[in-house]
C-alpha cells in the first residue's frame, strides 16, 4: 500500500509505523485512520513479531487534525455514528493487537494522540514529551478512549485528567503507569527495539494467548462501554458547546460556554 500519512518498515522482525504529517504535528485526519487500520492488517500478516508506533519530527500526535474537527460541525447523527465507530474500530484495533504494542512518544501527545499511547501494550516517552486528555476545553469528550483508561489508572486519577483536561509530562504519567520509562529522546527508538527484542526471545504463540488472556478479562465490559461512548460520542458533537468549542479554539479565543 502507497501510505500517505504514514511510514511502515520491518527490520528484524520488528514492524515500526511512524506517523508522518510533520506540518500537522502527525495529528489524526480519517486518513491516517485508515491507514493506520490498513498497516496493522499488513503487520498481523508478515513475520513481526512486535510494532513500535511512533511520530516523525518533534511530536508524537497532536490529536484530531484541524480541518477534520471543523468538519464535525453540522453533520448529521449518522455520519457522526459512523464517524465515531470508525474512531473507535482504530483505538480498539490497537488495544486488542494480537502482537505486543509499544508506543514510542517522542514529543507531544495530545488528545488522540494520548489516546493513542494508551492503547499501546508498554509506553515509552522522551522526557520532553506532553500528555493530555484535552478533549472537555472544547466541548468534546474522550468517550471511547475514557473506558480503557479508567481500567488502567481507576477512577480519581481517570477523573482527574478527563475532566480537567490539563497537560501533564511524562515523568507524571509515568508515576499513573501510563508511561512504563522515561528515556532519553536521543535513545527512544534504541530502546523501544530493545524491548521489541526481549519480546521477541519469548514464546510468540505464549505472547499471543497472554495477550487475549488480558483482553478477555474486561471484552465483555469493554462491549457494552464503548457502544455507549460512541453514541455519546456521537451526540455531543450536536451540542452548542461543541460548536463554540471548536469555532474558539480554530479563532483562537476563550470560549464562552452555554451549558447547551
Amino acid at each position: 500500500m502507497n501510505y500517505q500519512t504514514l511510514q511502515l518498515a520491518h527490520d528484524a522482525g520488528v514492524a515500526t509505523i511512524t506517523l508522518n504529517r510533520p506540518d500537522k504535528r502527525n495529528a489524526i485526519s480519517f486518513q491516517l485512520v485508515d491507514e493506520l487500520m490498513a498497516a496493522l492488517d499488513a503487520i498481523e500478516k508478515s513475520p513481526a513479531h512486535a510494532a513500535i508506533l511512533t511520530g516523525t519530527g518533534k511530536a508524537f500526535c497532536a490529536g484530531m487534525d484541524l480541518d477534520e474537527l471543523k468538519s464535525l460541525v453540522g453533520k448529521t447523527q449518522e455520519q457522526n455514528v459512523k464517524d465515531s465507530a470508525r474512531m473507535a474500530e482504530m483505538f480498539r484495533r490497537l488495544y486488542e493487537f494480537p502482537l505486543p504494542t509499544i508506543a514510542a512518544v517522542n514529543g507531544a501527545a495530545v488528545a488522540g494522540g494520548t489516546g493513542l499511547a494508551t492503547m499501546c501494550d508498554f509506553t515509552l516517552a522522551a522526557p520532553e514529551a506532553k500528555f493530555g486528555y484535552t478533549e472537555v476545553r472544547i466541548g468534546f469528550l474522550p468517550a471511547i478512549v475514557s473506558s480503557i483508561l479508567v481500567w488502567q489508572v481507576g477512577h480519581k486519577i481517570a477523573r482527574d485528567l478527563l475532566l480537567t483536561g490539563r497537560l501533564f509530562d511524562a515523568n507524571e504519567a509515568y508515576s499513573y503507569g501510563l508511561v512504563n520509562e522515561v528515556v532519553a529522546a536521543e535513545q527512544l527508538l534504541t530502546r523501544a527495539r530493545e524491548l521489541a527484542a526481549q519480546l521477541g526471545e519469548n514464546s510468540p504463540s505464549s505472547v499471543r494467548a497472554t495477550k487475549r488472556l488480558i483482553n478477555n478479562f474486561i471484552a465483555r465490559q469493554l462491549d457494552d462501554q464503548i457502544a455507549e461512548a460512541v453514541e455519546e460520542n456521537a451526540r455531543i458533537r450536536t451540542t452548542a458547546d461543541f460548536r463554540e468549542g471548536v469555532t474558539s479554539f480554530l479563532e483562537k479565543r476563550k470560549p464562552r460556554w452555554s451549558g447547551k
